[in-house]
């Protein structure tokens, strides 16, 4: 079990960004959430196997169909243990 911290910028604020990551962090059984950023970008963290996690990330670089995205940069820490994967409203 791996947890990654990730941020995607470019137009990822809305465009659903948010709530297609959490569709899609569910769907892969991973846990942990999403939530815009002051800088209009996108923070997740996200807990679970390195291959969904893999699979995550490759999906960051598209997100929903209006997203723009320009970076996606990621680093592995420390597990926290999240219990759900959610949206982050603050």
């Amino acid at each position: 079990m791996k947890h990654y911290n990730i941020t995607v910028s470019g137009k990822v604020q809305g465009v659903f960004y948010r709530a297609s990551t959490k569709t899609k962090a569910v769907e892969l059984g991973l846990k942990g959430f999403v939530k815009n950023q002051s800088d209009d970008s996108v923070y997740i963290e996200a807990e679970g196997n390195e291959e969904d996690l893999e699979v995550l990330l490759n999906w960051c670089n598209q997100g929903p169909p209006n997203a723009i995205v320009n970076e996606v940069k990621f680093e592995e820490t420390e597990m926290i243990g999240f219990r759900k994967f959610e949206v982050k409203y603050f």
